[in-house]
């Protein structure tokens, strides 16, 4: 379908009506890319050049890492992840009990690749605060910036899962692992072989996993609702002079984004700019090509579009009630992407297929093969659950076809 640019503006004065103006979001850098062009940007309280962390939107550039070496015949989705971590060859599965005493059962099978890039393994996040399982991962350090990716690997081994792989859904630190298994395959550390295979060809020049002294200016500062997110909040916090907004990181030398991290995080460790990710999506749209740069397959995009939850189900049927920015009704998971397989469930108006997925701290992105359309947010506010912005642009763009 053709696309009305003229009726885009709306959606920017939407942003700065609902947003901006009642103090909900520092700014909002977004973009429209559409047959091939960038049809729309607008950068709102926003430099063009602004640097942002983007948490989760790097699992799926992590996951695009993985996808290249299986298409290389380096590894293959069904195989264990015990190939390359021995620890994890007889893992267990909590069945009762708390932090300090737990009943556990051996696992039904062993987790495999797949798991770990469609979250269906039985790992969990710390900060989740649901079960005890994840109380060990907030005791055991296990998904922090200090501990380095095999020693988090080690770590985890030794930590029950939620449900036998392939059982159930939960968002979790599976990414970061499947990270780990890209050195260990690579024989490149996580960041080396991100810059040389994925960055550099589609170059994305400001995206890494931390920014260096001539960038500081860019990044620009997080923010945080402190009363509603469950990451981590300074114990005396500076108010950001937007609403309740409160600065949880600045651009300072003491950020833990201007420096290298131990922990190389494939799930959750770079920081990008609205240009650099809008790259991206436009390679992922284009069927893993831009500018002559190949990253993928045409056939492996595709196919890692496709719903791989166990049984064709959905998160809503194979996941715990969680707090998220979308409604998981009709929403599958591909290899690295939420995948939408019915769009009526949604209960938002979009294609069957789009894949998305969005960063902790109100980062988004969706892309949409049917309509040859992807669209790139960008701002600095956590938890990312805190406003409905992601279906209310779905529904703005949509509305312009």
């Amino acid at each position: 379908m053709a696309l009305n640019i003229d009726r885009l503006a709306a959606a920017d004065e939407f942003i700065a009506d609902t947003y901006l103006d009642g103090g909900v979001l520092p700014g909002f850098s977004w973009a429209v890319l559409h047959d091939g062009d960038m049809v729309h940007v607008s950068h709102l309280n926003y430099e063009p050049d602004s640097i942002f962390r983007i948490y989760s939107m790097t699992k799926p550039i992590t996951s695009v890492g993985m996808l290249r070496l299986i298409e290389q015949g380096h590894c293959r989705l069904n195989d264990p992840v015990h190939k390359w971590l021995p620890g994890w060859e007889d893992l267990r599965v909590y069945v009762s009990g708390s932090q300090k005493s737990m009943a556990t059962t051996a696992a039904e099978r062993p987790m495999t690749v797949r798991d770990l890039l469609t979250h269906t393994g039985g790992l969990t996040y710390g900060w989740m605060e649901t079960n005890p399982v994840d109380a060990v991962y907030r005791d055991r350090e296990i998904g922090s910036r200090s501990v380095p990716l095999d020693e988090t690997c080690a770590r985890l081994a030794e930590v029950p899962l939620l449900f036998s792989p392939g059982t159930g859904w939960q968002y979790s630190i599976s990414t970061d692992v499947i990270g780990h298994l890209i050195e260990l395959i690579s024989g490149q550390a996580l960041d080396e072989y991100l810059a040389d295979h994925i960055l550099a060809p589609l170059n994305m020049a400001d995206t890494a996993f931390w920014v260096d002294d001539a960038k500081a200016a860019r990044l620009v500062p997080n923010t945080a609702l402190a009363d509603q997110s469950p990451f981590g909040i300074p114990d005396d916090p500076v108010p950001s002079g937007i609403g309740d907004l409160v600065i949880v990181d600045d651009n300072n030398a003491q950020s833990e984004f201007r420096s290298r991290p131990a922990m190389l995080s494939g799930g959750g460790g770079l920081t990008s700019t609205l240009a650099d990710y809008a790259r991206f999506c436009q390679m992922v749209l284009n069927g893993g090509e831009l500018e002559g740069a190949r990253i993928l397959g045409a056939q492996t995009v595709s196919f890692a579009g496709l719903n791989h939850l166990p049984g064709g189900g959905t998160l809503a049927d194979l996941g715990p009630p969680i707090s998220s920015e979308t409604n998981n009704d009709g929403m599958g998971f591909g290899l690295g992407f939420s995948v939408v397989v019915d769009p009526v469930a949604n209960g938002v108006i979009q294609s069957v297929g789009n894949l998305a997925w969005g960063g902790a701290a109100s980062t988004l992105f969706w892309i949409d093969p049917a309509e040859r359309l992807a669209v790139v947010g960008m701002t600095q506010v956590m938890p990312s659950w805190s406003t409905n912005l992601r279906d209310e642009l779905r529904q703005i763009v949509y509305s312009c076809l």
